[in-house]
This record gives C-alpha cells, structure tokens and sequence, in this order.
C-alpha cells in the first residue's frame, strides 16, 4: 500500500526542483535571511563572469527596479526564476534562451556601495535560500 501523497505547505520546495551551478566566482559575503537579505551576494572584481545558474529564458533585462541596477531574471520552469542584480553590463536580451553555464553579464556595482552579484532564487513567485540548491564549494 502506498500512503496518498500528502499536500506540501507553501513554504516547502521539492529537492529535485532545479539544478543550479554557481553563478559567479568569488567570497560569498552576505547569505540569505529572507527578510533584509533576499538573497545572496558574492564579492569579486568589476568585469568577472556572471553564469546561467540554470538553463532557461530571459524574462527581464534592464535596470528599471531599484536596488538591483542592472538585473536579469531568467525563467527556469512553471515554478522557478533566478534573478542576477548589480551587473556592469547584460549580455543577453529579453526573451533570449540560455543554457545552464553560459555567460549572461559582467559583475559590477551598479545600485550598489561594492562589486557583488546579488543572486535570487524565486519559488512560486517567494524569495528562497538559493544557497540550498547550490552546490558545496
């Protein structure tokens, strides 16, 4: 007998829900708290590699919400986004297809007081450590 399925509550994400890689090398120095911290940040020098975390589309492109600069939002599936703020320059346009690994932007510190990657990753539209997801470095 196999037990029905029981409903996950709304904070819950499935484990085998996305697959991510780094998106950037350097020092992680900021982790996520969900509240002032929705994401992580990763310092390096201006210019340094911005990566496709996940294969997906570009659904935002541009510097129009404040406190990110210059950001992408890529689209994985149904449920999941990643979102790459404070970038030098955007290497990839809106409705574009990329591939997990593949360079979408440069690091800078647009909107921002350093050089950081400010890496989110949205479940179902919510804010969730992506530090989770990622692999051990």
């Amino acid at each position: 007998d196999v037990p029905a399925a029981r409903a996950l509550p709304d904070t819950a994400v499935p484990a085998n829900g996305i697959s991510l890689i780094w998106p950037t090398s350097g020092k992680l120095v900021r982790g996520f708290d969900g509240v002032n911290s929705k994401g992580i940040d990763i310092a390096n020098v201006a210019g340094t590699p911005v990566l496709a975390a996940a294969p997906g589309t570009v659904v935002y492109a541009g510097n129009g919400l404040r406190g990110y600069g210059n950001l992408l939002i890529i689209k994985h599936n149904a449920d999941f986004l990643t979102a790459y703020a404070h970038n030098r320059k955007l290497l990839v346009k809106e409705g574009e297809r990329v591939a997990q690994g593949e360079t979408i932007a440069e690091m800078g510190d647009t909107d921002y007081d350093r050089v950081v990657l400010h890496f989110e990753l949205r479940y179902g539209g919510r804010s969730i450590d992506p530090s989770r997801y990622l692999p051990a470095r």
